[in-house]
C-alpha cells in the first residue's frame, strides 16, 4: 500500500509541477518567433484542453477540479505579471524582455491530470506512442535571456543577486552545499535616482494584480488523498482485480494496477516499441471492458464531495482569489494590448 500512495499522490501532484515549470517564465509582447526554426514561441493549438475531449476520460471530471487553477488562468496571471515587471524595469532605464508564458504546455490542464489520473486512457493516442506523450508535448521551448547585472537584479527582485552555487569539489567537509538564492542581502535603496519598489518589480507586479500567497498545494494534496482513499473503495478494487484479469488473458500477467503497466510500458528512450504499443492498448481495452475508469472516478467523486463539503470555507476562499487575480490580470492585459 505504501507503493500505492506514493504512486498515486506522485500522478496526482505531476500536473501541478507541471504546470510550476511551464509557467515559469513571463511574457514579452515583442518576442514571437523561436529563433531556431521560427515556430511561434507560444502554440496554443498544443495546450491541454480543459475537459478531456476524447477517450475514456472524454467529458470527465472531478469535484475539485473547480478549485484549481486552469493552465490557460495561470498563463494570464504569469503574462500580465510580466507585462507589469517589464514596464516597471523600463521606468528605471532598463530594457529587459522575458520569456513568454505558455511555450511549454504540460499534457494536462490542472492539477487533476484526469487524462492519465487512472492510467493512460485514450486508445488513438496509444495506438501512436504508447505509454509515451505525443512528441509536441515533449519537445522544449527555449527562450534565451540575457543575463542581468547585479543591479538590475536588485531592481527586478528588491534583493541582491545570489551567490552562485559552489561545486561539491570546493566544499569542505561538513560544509552545506551553496544553492541559486543563498547569500542574498536587500537591495540599494535607489537607482538612477529613484527608489526602488518593496520587492523589486517582481514584488510590485503581484501587488498590482492583487496576488497573495496561498497554499499552492493544498487542492492539489486533497486530490491526492481523494486517490488513495479510492483505491480503497470495495468497488474499485474490485474493478482493478477485473482489469488485472483481463491484462492476464492478453498475456500481461503480473500487473497490479494501471500504474505497474505505466511502469513496464514507459521506455527509456521516450520512443515507444512495438511492445509498449500493444500493452498500452491492451490496458485501454481491459479498462473498457471493466468499466474501470467510470467506477474509479464515480468512487473517487464521492470521496472529494465530502472533502469539499469539510474545507468548504478554505476552498471558496482560494477558488475566489484566484478569480480576483485573473480578472484583474486579463484587465491589465487589454490596457497593455490598447
Amino acid at each position: 500500500m505504501k507503493h500505492i500512495k506514493r504512486t498515486a499522490t506522485a500522478i496526482a501532484l505531476a500536473a501541478s509541477a507541471l504546470l510550476v515549470s511551464a509557467c515559469s517564465s513571463g511574457t514579452s509582447p515583442h518576442t514571437t518567433q523561436n529563433a531556431a526554426d521560427g515556430r511561434p514561441i507560444v502554440n496554443k493549438d498544443n495546450w491541454p484542453e480543459k475537459i478531456p475531449t476524447s477517450g475514456l476520460t472524454k467529458d470527465l471530471t472531478l469535484p475539485l477540479e473547480a478549485y484549481m487553477a486552469s493552465y490557460q488562468d495561470q498563463v494570464t496571471v504569469e503574462q500580465a505579471a510580466s507585462d507589469l515587471q517589464q514596464s516597471c524595469m523600463k521606468d528605471y532605464g532598463i530594457d529587459l524582455t522575458l520569456p513568454r508564458a505558455g511555450a511549454n504546455p504540460p499534457p494536462s490542464d490542472n492539477d487533476a491530470n484526469i487524462e492519465r489520473r487512472y492510467g493512460i486512457t485514450d486508445r488513438a493516442e496509444a495506438e501512436k506512442y504508447g505509454y509515451e506523450l505525443p512528441p509536441a508535448l515533449q519537445e522544449h521551448t527555449k527562450q534565451t535571456m540575457r543575463d542581468l547585472s547585479g543591479a538590475e537584479v536588485e531592481v527586478l527582485t528588491g534583493h541582491t543577486k545570489p551567490e552562485p552555487a559552489e561545486s561539491p569539489e570546493e566544499v569542505k567537509a561538513g560544509e552545506p552545499v551553496a544553492v541559486p538564492g543563498q547569500g542574498t542581502k536587500p537591495a540599494r535603496a535607489e537607482y538612477n535616482g529613484k527608489k526602488l519598489k518593496t520587492g523589486g518589480c517582481i514584488g510590485w507586479s503581484k501587488d498590482q494584480l492583487g496576488v497573495k500567497e496561498t497554499d499552492p498545494n493544498f487542492v492539489a494534496q486533497l486530490a491526492g488523498d481523494s486517490l488513495v482513499q479510492s483505491m480503497k473503495d470495495d468497488k474499485v478494487i474490485k474493478a482493478i482485480a477485473a482489469w488485472s484479469s483481463c491484462m492476464d488473458g492478453k498475456g500481461h500477467t503480473g500487473l497490479a494496477d494501471p500504474y505497474k503497466a505505466m511502469d513496464q510500458g514507459v521506455t527509456i528512450d521516450g520512443k515507444p516499441s512495438q511492445e509498449s504499443i500493444a500493452l498500452a492498448v491492451d490496458d485501454i481495452d481491459c479498462k473498457e471492458q471493466t468499466g474501470l475508469v467510470k467506477i474509479w472516478s464515480g468512487a473517487e467523486s464521492a470521496i472529494q464531495d465530502k472533502q469539499i463539503a469539510d474545507n468548504e470555507s478554505h476552498l471558496t476562499g482560494i477558488q475566489e482569489q484566484r478569480g480576483k487575480e485573473v480578472a484583474v490580470a486579463r484587465e491589465q492585459m487589454a490596457d497593455s494590448a490598447r
